[in-house]
């Protein structure tokens, strides 16, 4: 190797060191750059959840416009409160029911944005309920605006009864777990919701629910607008008296009567299935035998033959009363202007037969009645029965205010003093148990029957009462006949169209829009 070749050699050897050493130092600077910048951007999103966290928490946000209807701006927390409050109405009303709607009330109103809502298509039940929540605010602003223009506010005793609701608040929160009333409503209604948010919320919704009935009372119609009305439900409202037998077309005694269980679950499967032609065939002979032994009866009352015929032949007859549009079988039969007592039919409904006797029809062309009372009720016993012993002491104690009230000066106003005093009828004892515009069936049978009987303005009267959360014994006072009950069906229906169209009216000049706060409600 000659020197020069050897000297060139040792020159690039050293070139090439010097350039491994750069690579070297160059890769060591990308790596340190690298790890900077990754670094860098794991700390800026530390920072932004930080920051996220800070703002969810923060009284801002809550305090952000979320909705505005015309010039009122509603908060997050605001919307909150009326998204949640729609929710648990909904969930309180139906309970466990809720779930046949495909409503999960497992976690409250977490999730409900994934969650699909069977009454729109395409919409989460959070859309369901926020669109109601959003309903109310608008239709609220308007009636608080209305109120305002005619002068409408609330008087002492009807905010002293807002008030009312929040007492003893705190002691109820501390007794759920809750360091404060304030944390218990955020807990059930959303961040941000407080006592106070919620007392506004009451308040506002008192004095419009006031302007409402305020609108509502200022239409008026005439006994003939009524009358018209009233024809143009062609019967759907009259109401229909009949007494029916219904014959399966599936025999369930059998399915009791097989000797095992296997043969018992085929039994019950059977008749849980589509009946057959033999079973249809075999429920119309039923029913054909039912009204061979009605036409051969003699019975004046025309139920109680039934009754005879359906037991004649093993069966059981039952009695309704409903109206028009509340008829479920034999309908256009019922409904046929020329049927008149007595008159029988047998008619075929899916798996059913049925044996329909007409009664009567009632156009609810009558008087209803006014009436004041006062209900004692029996103490119930452990079981949730009534003896004998506390029937008899609620009727002796009955018996006590009735003397009471004959031993003063025997005036509607001294009855109505005697009940807001000793009434235990929670809808009307502070009102002096009075009870307006009663219809025939509205109340238990004996009371009914009282209400209905001929009667002078001032007749007094102890009938006895149970239903299914109480027995007792009623002091009634005869106050008068009231509205023809076909007007008050009418006028309830006329009002509430012209109510509706009102409020819409009313509700299209205003404007809504939503805003940043909405997207943290929920």
């Amino acid at each position: 190797m000659s020197a020069s070749t050897e000297r060139k050699n040792r020159q690039a050897a050293r070139e090439a060191g010097t350039d491994k050493k750069m690579l070297a130092l160059e890769k060591e600077a990308k790596e340190k750059a690298r790890s900077k910048r990754r670094w860098t951007i794991g700390t800026v999103a530390v920072v932004v959840l930080i920051a996220l966290v800070l703002l969810l928490n923060s009284p801002l946000v809550y305090r952000s416009t979320a909705y505005s209807v015309g010039d009122r701006n509603y908060t997050t927390a605001e919307v909150s409160y009326y998204y949640a409050n729609q929710y648990l109405t909904f969930a309180n009303q139906y309970g466990s029911y809720a779930a046949m709607f495909g409503l999960d009330t497992s976690n409250g109103i977490r999730g409900l944005d994934k969650q699909d809502c069977p009454f729109a298509e395409g919409s989460s039940w959070k859309d369901y309920f926020l669109d109601a929540a959003k309903d109310q605010m608008l239709q609220g602003k308007a009636l608080l605006d209305y109120a305002a223009a005619n002068g409408i506010t609330l008087d002492e005793s009807e905010t002293a009864a807002v008030d009312a609701s929040f007492a003893g608040i705190d002691e109820a929160a501390k007794s759920y777990g809750y360091g404060s009333a304030d944390k218990m409503m955020a807990a059930n209604y959303g961040t941000g919701v407080t006592v106070k948010l919620v007392r506004g919320a009451y308040l506002d919704n008192a004095l419009a629910a006031k302007a409402l009935e305020a609108a509502t009372a200022a239409f008026t119609y005439t006994d003939a607008q009524l009358e018209e009305a009233y024809a143009g439900y062609n019967g759907e409202r009259d109401s229909f008296t009949f007494s029916y037998v219904q014959i399966e077309a599936h025999d369930h005694d059998n399915a009791e009567a097989e000797a095992t269980e296997e043969q018992h679950a085929e039994a019950e499967a059977s008749a849980e299935a589509e009946a057959t032609e033999e079973q249809h065939a075999e429920a119309e002979a039923s029913a054909e035998a039912v009204k061979a032994a009605y036409e051969a009866g003699k019975e004046a009352d025309f139920a109680a033959r039934l009754s005879a015929a359906a037991e004649a032949n093993g069966l059981t007859a039952d009695e309704q009363t409903l109206s028009g549009s509340g008829l479920y079988f034999a309908k256009e039969w019922l409904m046929d202007g020329t049927r008149k007592a007595g008159d029988l039919t047998v008619e075929e409904s899916g798996d059913h037969v049925y044996v329909v006797v007409f009664l009567s029809r009632d156009d609810n062309h009558y008087k209803t009645a006014s009436v004041r009372h006062i209900l004692v009720k029996a103490e119930a016993g452990e079981d949730g029965t009534y003896s004998d012993e506390a029937k008899a002491k609620a009727k002796a104690r009955a018996e006590e205010i009735l003397a009471e009230y004959q031993a003063g000066d025997k005036t509607e106003e001294s009855f109505a003093a005697l009940a807001e005093k000793y009434s235990e009828d929670t809808g009307s004892n502070t009102n002096g148990g009075l009870y307006e515009n009663i219809h025939k069936g509205q109340m238990v049978r004996e009371f009914n029957d009282f209400c209905f009987a001929p009667h002078s303005k001032g007749d007094t009267a102890i009938v006895y009462g149970e239903s299914g959360s109480y027995a007792g014994y009623h002091v009634i006072y005869y106050v008068g006949e009231g509205a023809l009950y076909s007007n008050t069906i009418a006028e309830q229906n006329l009002r509430s169209a012209d109510t509706e169209s009102w409020l819409k009216e009313l509700t299209d000049s205003y404007t809504t829009r939503e805003g940043f706060g909405m997207k943290f409600v929920g």
